[in-house]
């Protein structure tokens, strides 16, 4: 008979697990340690920020150097350079010859009126200088016929003059010879100085009857001359009664209804020039004193830019705003419609090698002279200075170097703290 041992009533035990636990204890401290040796330095600086904001909440700037443009951006409206008005020169009838909206040339008739009463005026005027033409004719005709009359007492003067001269030498010989006796002498030499004063008084006489009908035909000249500059103005004025295109363009308006009597000096029809536009800025006032002519101007239209300049400058403000006209330096764009808005930027200032940095909410938040400088995950406030500003930049004075970089996003919820924590 065979006895079984005891190997069926033992048990297997399972080994005590506070070794384990303690390897787990000293692998937690470690790896607790190692977290708070990291997680050190950015509780340091979260303790450090009195304030906290997420970084998508922000918007950054970093601070360069370069050309730095002022200028200010401004809606223009399109309005024609050249858009005469055209005015009746004298009262009377007016009758068109083209509707608004027609296009025209240069020359081309638009209106006529009818104006008796300025039509008469020029016959009376023109009867008038056919009547003085007439008169200097027959002015001229009486000079020649009395220079012919002159000359005729001249020839005679000068026949009796050498009349008494021969009879002047006749008498020296016969009285050398005692054949006339000396008072016969004298008187052949008194005749002969009678002789002489009579051509000499006939010469004058024709030369101051020449003078003075030369006088009376150019008086005549000068009074024609007169009429003629009357008969010239009453023309072109009868001749204004037709009133033509001064461009090429199209009619802008019709001031009067067709067959409306007129008085003189009413405006008629508005002609306006499609080739030459501007375009008409209302500035605001605090920039009035910065605008100059001939400043460069960038004008947009549709997605081109288009180069020009201030042409214009009013002398007064109105409505806070100063209106200015800017012209296209080239031809302007094509399609372009009388009262049509475009966005017009106006240079008013260029600066080389400047510090700056893109404009943002912050310069309405500090005023100008604070702002907040990121240093890793934490903002800086910082004293800065800034100078002139354009829409887009901003000049930095002070305060701040190249390559910074600030919040440029509105601050006003830092509500004024020293140091803010960005939570990325």
């Amino acid at each position: 008979m065979k006895i079984s041992d005891t190997s069926g009533q033992d048990i297997i035990l399972e080994k005590s697990g506070r070794g384990r636990g303690f390897k787990y204890a000293v692998g937690g401290g470690i790896i607790l340690a190692v977290a708070v040796a990291f997680a050190a330095p950015a509780f340091s600086r979260w303790s450090a920020a009195e304030h906290s904001v997420a970084y998508d909440r922000i918007r950054l700037g970093e601070v360069s150097r370069g050309d730095f443009i002022r200028d200010v951006s401004v809606q223009g409206k399109v309005v024609a350079a050249v858009s005469p008005t055209l005015f009746a020169n004298a009262s009377g009838t007016v009758s068109f010859q083209v509707q608004a909206g027609e296009q025209v040339e240069a020359g081309q008739l638009l209106a006529e009126i009818d104006s008796p009463e300025l039509t008469n005026q020029l016959e009376q005027e023109l009867a008038t200088l056919q009547s003085m033409e007439i008169d200097k004719d027959r002015q001229a005709i009486q000079s020649k016929k009395q220079a012919l009359e002159n000359q005729k007492i001249v020839d005679l003067a000068k026949v009796t003059l050498n009349a008494a001269e021969r009879e002047k030498r006749r008498a020296e010989e016969a009285y050398k010879r005692n054949a006339i006796s000396t008072i016969d002498y004298e008187k052949a030499q008194d005749d002969l100085q009678n002789a002489r004063l009579a051509h000499q008084h006939a010469v004058q006489d024709a030369k101051l009857n020449k003078e003075s009908l030369d006088f009376e035909l150019t008086t005549k000249r000068l009074q024609i001359q007169r009429q003629q500059l009357l008969v010239d103005e009453m023309t072109r004025q009868v001749e204004g009664l037709r009133l033509r295109s001064p461009v090429n363009g199209i009619v802008g308006q019709l001031v009067v209804e067709e067959k409306t009597a007129i008085a003189k000096n009413q405006p008629v029809i508005s002609v306006v020039d499609l080739s030459q536009f501007e375009v008409e800025v209302a500035v605001p006032e605090s920039y009035a004193d910065d605008l100059g002519l001939g400043m460069a101007a960038e004008i947009r239209s549709g997605n081109e830019m288009h180069l020009a300049k201030l042409v214009s400058i009013s002398p007064e403000i109105q409505n806070n705003q100063v209106i200015g006209r800017v012209r296209f330096d080239n031809n302007p764009p094509s399609g372009l419609r009388q009262n049509q808005k475009l966005t017009t930027r106006i240079l008013l200032e260029k600066k080389e090698n400047v510090l700056m940095v893109k404009r943002g909410q912050f310069l309405d938040a500090g005023a100008g002279r604070i702002a907040y400088k990121l240093d890793g995950d934490i903002a800086q406030k910082v004293a800065i200075k800034t100078g002139a500003k354009s829409l887009a930049q901003v000049e930095i004075l002070g305060g701040l170097k190249k390559g910074d970089q600030i919040i440029i996003s509105n601050t006003e919820s830092f509500e004024g703290a020293d140091s803010v924590l960005i939570n990325r």
